[in-house]
């Protein structure tokens, strides 16, 4: 397994991070992998989701359809 170091959080980020950690009994360091699965789980699975979808399309959607959807859902 990999190690990941984090340089520089806010001694604010840390006292929240050890205060979550205590509540859920866990140490400060397994809060945060939880907290790193859970965000790129989801995302993995998000994008597995729509590569699914897409692969039952006839066709890929144009760069310029993708950006017209983003720009409707701005409003």
């Amino acid at each position: 397994m990999a190690t990941l170091t984090i340089r520089n959080v806010p001694v604010r980020v840390v006292a929240s991070l050890k205060s979550l950690a205590e509540r859920n009994h866990r140490s400060m360091e397994q809060e945060v992998r939880e907290m790193v699965e859970r965000q790129v789980g989801d995302r993995l699975s998000a994008i597995e989701q729509i590569g699914l979808s897409w692969k039952n399309q006839k066709r890929a959607p144009a760069a310029r359809e993708i950006e017209a959807w983003i720009r409707q859902g701005r409003r």
